[in-house]
C-alpha cells in the first residue's frame, strides 16, 4: 500500500493543510504506515507485487486476446499481425496501469527513460509473444487462440522479472 493511499484511507484533511487539529493523528497513522510496511518482509512484498501485477495482466490480456480474436475472425487479418495489433494496444494499458499500481517509479530516471525501457522490453515480449504463436500455429498445428494463452504465460514471466529488474524502485 503506497503512503499516499494510506492517508487517503484516513479521510483526514490534514494532508492538505486543512485539518490542524488532525496533526496528531495523522503522525501516529503515518508512524504505524511505516512501521507495517517495514514488518512485511521481501517475499510478502514480491508477493502482493505480482498479485497486482496479476490484476493488470489480466485486464491487458483481455484487451490483447479479444483484439487478436477480432481482428483475425472478424477483419479476417492474419493472425500475426492481428497478434501484433493486440499486444501493441494492451502494452499502452500495461504501461499506464503498471507504472501508477505495480511498480515504484525510480526517482533518479526520467518517465521518458522509463518510458523507453519499457518500450525496448514490451518489444522483446511481443517478438516472444509471436515467436510462440508462429511455432503453435505452424510447427504443431495448434489453433492459434490457444497458442496464445501459453504465449502469454511465457511473456508475463518475462514482463514481470524485466519489469521488476529495470523500472520498480521497490526494495
Amino acid at each position: 500500500m503506497s503512503k499516499r493511499l494510506y492517508l487517503q484511507e484516513t479521510k483526514c484533511m490534514f494532508r492538505y493543510g486543512l485539518c490542524s487539529s488532525c496533526a496528531e493523528m495523522n503522525a501516529l497513522t503515518l508512524l504505524r504506515y511505516n512501521a507495517s510496511s517495514r514488518k512485511r518482509g521481501p517475499v510478502k512484498k514480491l508477493i502482493a507485487q505480482f498479485m497486482k501485477f496479476g490484476v493488470v495482466g489480466f485486464i491487458a490480456f483481455l484487451i490483447d486476446y479479444g483484439l487478436l480474436a477480432f481482428c483475425t475472425e472478424i477483419l479476417h487479418i492474419n493472425y500475426l499481425i492481428s497478434a501484433t495489433i493486440g499486444f501493441t494496444v494492451s502494452v499502452v494499458f500495461n504501461y499506464l496501469a503498471s507504472m501508477r499500481y505495480v511498480f515504484a517509479h525510480k526517482e533518479d530516471m526520467s518517465r521518458r527513460r522509463e518510458f523507453i525501457i519499457f518500450v525496448i522490453l514490451s518489444v522483446i515480449g511481443l517478438i516472444i509473444n509471436n515467436a510462440c504463436l508462429w511455432a503453435g500455429v505452424e510447427l504443431l498445428g495448434w489453433h492459434y487462440l490457444i497458442v496464445k494463452i501459453g504465449a502469454t504465460a511465457i511473456v508475463m514471466i518475462w514482463n514481470f522479472v524485466t519489469r521488476k529488474i529495470f523500472l520498480d524502485a521497490g526494495e
